[in-house]
């Protein structure tokens, strides 16, 4: 009888096991995420014990088979995190934990295939993970009220079935992505309540019913196809007045298709029909009117071309309210007819005035972008920067004077290759850093190049990125004012430890790779338009009082003087420029992995990237370590004496790993910064 029950028992456990086992790799991300989330009671039949979510009915799982389809545990007081191993979950289409009190950033790892994502009102910090582009299948997409911040990268592309969006009540800032263009089943956008700026033309074109965009900081007109469905646009900087007219081609916002495509009853020009009504309306009329105003004023600037030429000294005369302006030589060629807010500034301003002024187009446009290089010596067309867009206090030359005791050597603290930098203590008590740029950094700059590398610069927002607070541009002088960051460079702790006496531990040193690894994945791809640093080392990263990393001289790459890139192109006697780098002299972001990947050789020997007191074949960090890096009794022999021993050898592989891969010769073969933040990520949680 004993047998025959333990024999039943046995059939009965068994069949429970073939119907109700969940997938195991659900049940991991599900475990993991149970413990990120500090065990909580409220989720009924949860255990971090368990191994069967679908047959023990955890409350919010939903199943198909073996495999977790839905994941809805919202408004039920959960803290902690989301866990690190959601991708997990291949079968989850619908993930909503809104309404808790989740915290740090959204995990990188999250499921691909989902079609709905709601994390509304928790308290999620840092950016838009860029892996929410690879979600094809992605209908709605909910993450607001949380406290996201920084840029949204150019990441919407791939997902053409979404069809509501709601990135409301976060601190966003920047432009629209162009890519948000390609959302072509968008439906529903609430992006209210941020700090987004630029225009909103990118949405004209959208199947939108619902917009709210009130409460942030866009500029511009409202494309008349968004004024139909009349969005909420409150709290915003419009311009007053009519809209331009389209440019010429462009077909009338008046002929446009109906938006619920009801060509039934369509009364166009063409039909025939009996609501016929003249080709040329109140709006084609208007067209027309300020087609003529526009010939017209063309053909009147023209003529005051003309009589210039005989009354330069009036056309003097005009320049004189024009602010960080000067000339150079005695031609100086005016910018084409195209918009009044367009100035020529000469590549080197001198206080003399010019006797006679030529007004003959420039031969090309110069079009610079954020990071691009351009050493041409001949005059430049660039355009006004608006000083209220910047996000920066404007500092007099003569407060930074006070502060760092006319620039005195004491103040010193670094010195690079935009500019020196000084200690600055103001008169409230706060302590600032300041960079005064190098008049070679200028050379061929004007204020107004000046301006609009402070402009974009100031848009940067990460944890891990050093912010710019302040700048000053006056007086031929050109100043950025940074947060000051008390434990200098990671280069001083690492390579001057006999003056600080306290190494950097190793799980310290996997903190300080993991945050400079999210700023250069901000560069890189959570920015509307990529950045490459171009000169990242760890001279460039600065620690806080808590040892977190901050990546200075984000964004300077144009005040690099030609001279200077050559220097760095010659990388290799420092050991940070990638190899292509030296051949064709082009920084890329896989250029930047591969810096990043040398820092990581850094914190795990301690040694400098290039090292002539070392042995001959031991002065190239990358050439001794990397390979070695998959050795473990000789990379332990490597680490730095500094850390005693006292680190787990498998954290230390997977570190190696991370490195083997960014410093591969090859540049195509190197990870993208998302990807090597998700391994480090995984480092951490494992070593937890």
């Amino acid at each position: 009888m004993r047998v025959l029950i333990s024999l039943c028992i046995l059939v009965s456990i068994s069949a429970a096991s073939v119907n109700g086992v969940t997938d195991p790799t659900d049940v991991s991300a599900l475990k993991i995420m149970f413990s990120s989330l500090n065990s909580p009671s409220q989720l009924a039949g949860w255990n971090s014990n368990g191994d069967d979510p679908c047959g023990q009915s955890w409350q919010g799982v939903t199943c198909s088979g073996s495999a977790v389809t839905e994941l809805k545990i919202p408004s039920l007081g959960l803290t902690g995190s989301m866990g690190y191993q959601l991708d997990g979950l291949k079968s989850l289409t619908n993930l909503d934990i809104s309404g808790n009190s989740l915290g740090g950033n959204i995990p990188y790892q999250l499921p691909q295939n989902l079609q709905r994502l709601n994390l509304a009102s928790n308290s999620f910090s840092g950016g838009i993970p860029y892996s929410i582009s690879q979600m094809g299948s992605l209908k709605y997409l909910n993450l607001s009220h949380n406290q996201l911040q920084g840029q949204l990268g150019d990441m919407f592309g791939q997902l053409p079935n979404l069809n509501s969006l709601d990135f409301s009540f976060n601190t966003l800032a920047g432009d629209l992505p162009e890519s948000f263009g390609s959302l072509t089943s968008l439906n529903s956008m609430y992006m209210e309540n941020n700090q987004l700026t630029g225009s909103i033309d990118v949405l004209k074109d959208l199947p939108l019913q619902n917009l709210n965009v009130a409460n942030n900081q866009f500029s511009g007109w409202v494309p008349e196809k968004l004024k139909s469905i009349n969005p909420q646009i409150d709290g915003n900087q419009w311009s007053s007045g009519p809209a331009p007219p389209p440019p010429p081609g462009s077909p009338s916002s008046g002929t446009r298709s109906n938006r619920n495509h009801n060509s039934g009853n369509n009364n166009s020009p063409s039909d025939g029909g009996n609501g016929k009504k003249s080709s040329i309306g109140g709006g084609g009329v208007a067209g027309i009117v300020i087609s003529i105003l526009v010939v017209g004023a063309i053909v009147a600037f023209f003529l005051l071309k003309k009589r210039s030429k005989r009354q330069s000294s009036d056309v003097e005369n005009s320049y004189d309210d024009r602010p960080f302006t000067a000339f150079a030589s005695n031609e100086v060629k005016e910018s084409k007819p195209v918009l009044p807010s367009f100035t020529v500034v000469p590549p080197k301003p001198i206080e003399t005035p010019i006797p006679v002024v030529s007004l003959r187009p420039p031969p090309i446009d110069r079009k610079k972008s954020f990071d691009e290089d351009d050493f041409s010596n001949k005059p430049i067309v660039v355009k006004k920067v608006n000083r209220a867009t910047i996000k920066a206090t404007a500092y007099s030359v003569a407060d930074l004077q006070m502060a760092t005791t006319s620039f005195s050597p004491d103040n010193l603290i670094g010195d690079g290759t935009i500019g020196r930098v000084y200690r600055a203590q103001f008169g409230d008590g706060k302590v600032l850093a300041v960079k005064k740029v190098n008049a070679s950094a200028l050379r061929n700059l004007s204020s107004e190049d000046f301006m609009e590398v402070v402009s974009n610069v100031s848009q940067l927002h990460h944890s891990n990125i050093a912010e710019l607070v302040g700048y000053c541009c006056e007086h031929g002088q050109y100043l950025l004012v940074y947060e000051f960051y008390r434990n200098g460079s990671l280069h001083d702790y690492l390579h001057l430890s006999d003056e600080y006496g306290n190494p950097l531990k190793w799980n310290t040193r996997v903190k300080v790779a993991l945050g400079t690894a999210r700023a250069l994945e901000y560069l890189h791809e959570g920015c509307s338009s990529s950045v490459v640093h171009k000169n990242f080392k760890s001279a460039n990263i600065l620690l806080d009082s808590e040892l977190d990393p901050h990546v200075s001289e984000c964004g300077l790459a144009s005040f690099i003087s030609k001279a200077d890139y050559e220097a760095l192109e010659q990388n290799s006697s420092s050991g940070y420029g990638a190899p292509e780098v030296a051949l064709s002299g082009q920084y890329t972001l896989q250029s930047d992995v591969y810096s990043f990947g040398v820092v990581m050789l850094e914190l795990l020997t301690g040694r400098k990237p290039f090292d002539s007191s070392r042995p001959r074949s031991e002065q190239s960090l990358v050439r001794w370590v990397a390979p070695q890096l998959h050795d473990i009794d000789a990379l332990t022999k490597m680490v730095d004496p500094a850390l005693e021993g006292l680190y787990h050898a498998k954290s230390l592989s997977r570190f190696a790993d991370v490195i083997a891969l960014c410093v591969q010769p090859e540049p195509e073969f190197r990870p993208p910064m998302s990807e090597v933040v998700q391994a480090l990520v995984r480092l951490v949680q494992q070593e937890n």
